[in-house]
């Protein structure tokens, strides 16, 4: 097997309470203390017959990053490590917030969080498997969702989405993963495509300052979701740590002008989306999934104006779409219909698709071309997550207007 190399460079609620008033109050706070104090003991007894039954019941409540921290690099025996169970607090901050009345925005630790549409690796044009090496590391940063509103995001290798991955079926991948010094937390990896328990997720629990390795064959094509795995799950992912890797098949895939990479995910944050200041992570509304932002590559219009995708009339594009958080996406385009839908990224696809759901965890590979210039809209069209929570991006279309295809105006309003 001949031996390649394909590296990553590392750029480096409180709840509200009712007062009580007058002697209604005072009478009604002491039958609920009443009640508390019985609910306690029946809950208790209940833990106890539980334990007594079972042999004993391991916690699934989050672990602080101290706690955490010294559990990485142990053998992990869970199917899913670090996993919580249902209504088990999974730490971070969990704050309620009145509108503006949040903390000063921090100074921010990288210029933008957003990963460009563009960074897609290059084609794979041999012919035969060989050993890929990735190196990924862990980076807690400090970016803005938006002029005036920052967030300290959880990453690999410092941008949301972590790099793009790209490997052909039945290639050896040797994964690197180092945890950044300055984190406060573990990090790991699950890869949707590793066949092996926990995806990786098991041999990667990575301390601070720490890094682990492990590999894997690839053995299926498509188009495959990683996201940290370390507990608490949810926190991690809701914080930016998700990215995608491409298992070509055998011949690769047919050659198209453009290559695009966007991944869909949440935040949830203490206070509502456009609020200046640091935004810090919502427990409570990460549960109720009430995200306060919808986005696109990580930030509010991260892939739009400057940071558009461009084509030119008479282009192809494919676009390696994916969902980190937990929210479905209704992928559509504006003003165009999708040539090749390859539906949660299998190996058929359908033809001339209009809109396709994306499921949270899941990918797809959408192919189109352009006859008309202007500026197209990659949107969840579950709209108030684009119109109001960010949840679009654009492509530019360049070139001459055919008036016999539309008659229109390139530009002005629309959803």
């Amino acid at each position: 097997m001949t031996g390649i190399t394909h590296r990553v460079d590392v750029p480096r609620e409180a709840v509200p309470t009712q007062e009580s008033g007058g002697s209604n109050g005072q009478a009604d706070g002491v039958l609920g203390a009443l009640l508390g104090a019985l609910g306690m003991s029946m809950a208790a007894a209940l833990v106890v017959a539980v334990v007594a039954a079972s042999g004993g019941i391991r916690s699934g409540g989050a672990a602080t990053p101290a706690q955490s921290a010294t559990t990485a690099g142990q053998q992990v025996t869970d199917a899913m490590p670090g996993m919580a169970m249902p209504g088990a607090a999974a730490g971070g901050a969990q704050t309620t917030a009145a509108q503006g009345a949040i903390a000063a925005a921090k100074p921010v630790t990288v210029k933008s969080i957003a990963r460009a549409a563009t960074a897609v690796p290059p084609a794979i044009t041999r012919t035969s498997p060989a050993t890929v090496s990735v190196t990924l590391q862990a980076q807690e940063v400090v970016a803005e969702i938006a002029p005036g509103q920052t967030y300290t995001y959880w990453t690999f290798n410092g941008a949301v989405p972590g790099p793009m991955l790209r490997v052909r079926v039945g290639d050896t991948v040797k994964i690197h993963l180092t945890n950044a010094s300055g984190d406060a937390w573990p990090h790991s990896i699950d890869m949707h495509a590793v066949a092996g328990p926990g995806g990786g997720a098991t041999a990667s629990q990575t301390a601070p300052g720490a890094s682990s390795d492990f590999s894997f064959k690839a053995l299926t094509p498509g188009l495959f979701i990683y996201h940290c795995a370390s507990a608490p799950i949810p926190e991690h992912i809701a914080n930016g740590m998700y990215g995608m890797i491409l298992v070509e098949p055998e011949g690769g895939l047919p050659k198209v002008d453009h290559e695009f990479y966007v991944m869909q995910g949440e935040l949830y944050t203490n206070a509502p989306a456009g609020v200046a200041g640091q935004h810090e992570f919502s427990q409570a509304k990460m549960d109720a999934e009430q995200p306060d932002y919808v986005v696109m590559n990580g930030a509010m219009s991260a892939l739009t104006g400057d940071n558009a995708m461009k084509a030119k009339v008479g282009d192809t594009a494919r676009i390696y779409f994916g969902v980190g958080g937990f929210l479905p996406s209704s992928l559509h385009l504006i003003g165009g219909v999708f040539d090749k839908v390859y539906p949660e990224a299998g190996s058929v696809p359908n033809t001339n698709v209009q809109t396709t759901l994306v499921p949270a965890g899941g990918a797809t590979i959408v192919e189109t071309h352009f006859v008309e210039p202007g500026t197209y809209t990659l949107v969840d069209h579950s709209l108030p997550r684009a119109m109001d929570k960010g949840a679009m991006a654009q492509i530019v279309v360049s070139g001459t207007p055919d008036p016999a295809i539309y008659s229109g105006p390139t530009s002005g309003g629309g959803h």
